[in-house]
């Protein structure tokens, strides 16, 4: 019997917003704590958006190539679920935070897969994502879904351009253990739609089911 697929909503910074999600049973919530990305929080909002999750809700902080005392801090205040890595971290410095990780795969060039996979075995999972190497992820861009997931033996995070209209497909095409989905969900960057957001639950439960 096929898994329901996961959901986790990224680049949250209003609790408002998080407090949709909750209502609406997504299984995570991203918070970005790299200073490059327009959907930044800062560490303060990251810890009132922890407080602010029910249990069995997780909380993951994203960071590309941030500075290890700055990630350190954001970990010991926050005491995230997970980790998310964008950059060219390797693994060592993904694990040194002793919290469990997920590594981004740019899948929009550039990256070898299968040598991402080989190069992080302690990761708890993959991101695939539709940037380029060296690129944020969040820009809406999607990537070819068909036969991405052989390289890798972890879980599957699916990201990249997904919304409403698309992530059907993609759930079809890919079978990810789950979705990830921060500019489909948006009215503007960091500002979630409440709509959108339900929309896209939606979207994912009618592709589980079918």
């Amino acid at each position: 019997m096929q898994q329901r697929t996961r959901i986790k909503f990224c680049g949250m910074t209003r609790i408002e917003d998080v407090q949709a999600a909750i209502a609406l049973g997504v299984d995570a919530i991203g918070v970005v704590l790299t200073e490059k990305s327009r959907r930044f929080a800062g560490i303060e909002r990251a810890v009132e958006i922890r407080m602010t999750l029910p249990p069995f809700v997780d909380l993951v902080l994203l960071f590309m190539d941030d500075l290890p005392g700055f990630i350190a801090e954001a970990v010991a205040a926050v005491q995230p679920d997970l980790l998310q890595f964008h950059g060219s971290e390797t693994a060592a410095e993904c694990a040194r935070y002793r919290v469990p990780y997920l590594k981004a795969v740019a899948m929009g060039g550039g990256v070898d897969p299968a040598a991402v996979a080989h190069a992080h075995p302690a990761a708890a999972g993959f991101l695939l994502d539709g940037h380029a190497a060296g690129e944020q992820g969040g820009g809406g861009k999607t990537f070819e879904w068909s036969a991405r997931a052989h390289a890798f033996a972890k879980p599957v995070v699916l990201a990249g351009g997904l919304n409403a209209d698309n992530v059907g497909a993609a759930i079809r095409a890919l079978r990810p253990y789950a979705v990830d989905v921060s500019s489909g969900i948006e009215s503007s960057a960091g500002i979630k739609d409440a709509a959108r957001l339900r929309a896209f639950v939606d979207a994912v439960r009618a592709a589980d089911s079918a």
